[in-house]
């Protein structure tokens, strides 16, 4: 594996360089496509005239796509190769978004958004299970952080773009960009072969069996990928709470201006990418239990910080707070897999794992707005600090995460 790989006191060979370069890439274009959507969702809503419960189900139907996408590319890239189906995912989620250009009625928005979920729920583990692959798993906590702080550049980019575009060219406009990643997946496929430890597990004679049903096949395995699912489960809910709710809610007790500013924006992805690039890491260094164990703890006490918000600049510290423990995390999701999971069925736990996590997890909306129609807002961070002890006990039930098992080279769960 001389070509791919190097040692630490090396640096990156060319080869890692290029992986770590086109996964966060990749994510961080996956999620600019995505986000495009929550941009211009009120453009949409008031051009087609939709109801609230039409507008809301285009983000459902997308996330059905991500499951469905990332269920068969993982599965497909396992099988196949992970280049050649990173490439399909991408040119599948660029070309859909840029379809809504032409989208001009709610069928076809739900069309197009669905076949982008496809390819963007596709896409996050073939990159991950890239990396698992070709680096250190001494540093693979580090490497999986950089790839999901990319993420939230995407973001911000969609942000940019959104306030240039919209005003004045539409929001139809403004999803001709998702064409952007098409540029990078042809670039992957002249310029990156498939890894070494694909390469081999593909040459064994008699391999195991590629299929969804491998990550329940054994009891260890089950309960392993069921208490993933959970914890990816919370941690998407805590995401959309404090991405889609607090703004909004805090702005109408608070009479604040900064809901769906881009000062809000920042200050919380701020927050996210230091505590993802903190918490990788932690987790190569401590260990998935106790870097886990301090954020979840944290995550549980710090949504507290938006009851004693008086102000906007409170409001904006504690953004910056919680997202940095809240979604610090979700950096560690790819490497535990890359570690614990073994290459056959890499992708396909990665893909899995984090897309029941988004089906699942996002609608903890639903969840907080019927809190909020019955109860108070400290009803509603009693009930993500609930899911954040929740998930607390369920990491250390996996006993893969003790800091002996997991940071044993040549330890899996089988």
């Amino acid at each position: 594996m001389k070509q791919q790989t190097a040692t630490i006191n090396e640096g990156m060979s060319g080869y890692q360089k290029k992986v770590l370069a086109s996964s966060a890439v990749g994510y961080g274009l996956e999620n600019m496509d995505i986000m495009f959507l929550s941009f211009s969702l009120s453009s949409i809503t008031a051009q087609l005239q939709l109801s609230s419960a039409a507008a809301g189900l285009i983000s459902t139907i997308t996330n059905l796509g991500m499951l469905l996408g990332g269920v068969l590319f993982g599965v497909l890239a396992d099988k196949h190769g992970r280049i050649k189906m990173f490439s399909y995912t991408v040119y599948i989620f660029a070309f859909a978004t840029a379809a809504m250009y032409f989208a001009t009625n709610i069928y076809s928005i739900y069309l197009f958004r669905f076949l982008a979920g496809i390819g963007a729920g596709g896409e996050y583990g073939i990159g991950m299970a890239l990396v698992a692959e070709v680096f250190s798993r001494k540093k693979m906590g580090a490497m999986t952080s950089i790839v999901t702080i990319s993420g939230q550049m995407g973001s911000i980019l969609a942000a940019i773009l959104a306030a240039l575009i919209i005003p004045t060219l539409g929001w139809n406009t403004l999803f001709l960009f998702g064409l952007f990643p098409v540029v990078m997946a042809v670039l992957v496929r002249k310029h990156l072969d498939e890894t070494d430890e694909w390469k081999q597990t593909k040459l064994e004679k008699n391999g195991p069996a590629i299929s969804i049903k491998e990550l329940f096949k054994t009891p260890k395995l089950t309960r392993l990928t069921i208490s993933l699912m959970l914890m990816a489960t919370v941690q998407i809910a805590g995401y959309f709470g404090l991405m889609n709710w607090l703004p909004s809610i805090l702005q109408k007790s608070l009479g604040l201006s900064v809901s769906g500013s881009s000062l809000w924006m920042i200050s919380t992805i701020i927050g996210m990418s230091i505590g993802m690039l903190l918490f990788g890491r932690l987790l190569d260094k401590l260990g998935a239990r106790t870097a886990y164990g301090l954020f979840l703890l944290a995550s549980a006490a710090s949504v507290f910080l938006f009851v004693t918000a008086t102000n906007e600049w409170t409001l904006l510290l504690g953004g910056a707070i919680v997202g940095f423990f809240a979604n610090g995390m979700f950096a560690g999701y790819g490497a535990i897999v890359g570690r614990l999971y073994p290459t056959h069925i890499r992708s396909t736990a990665n893909n899995v794992i984090l897309n029941v996590g988004r089906a699942v997890g996002g609608f903890s909306s639903v969840a907080i707005g019927v809190i909020l129609d019955r109860y108070n807002l400290l009803a509603v961070m009693l009930f993500l600090a609930a899911l954040y002890l929740f998930s607390f006990a369920i990491m250390m039930s996996i006993k893969g995460l003790k800091k002996e098992n997991y940071q044993n080279p040549d330890y899996q769960v089988e």
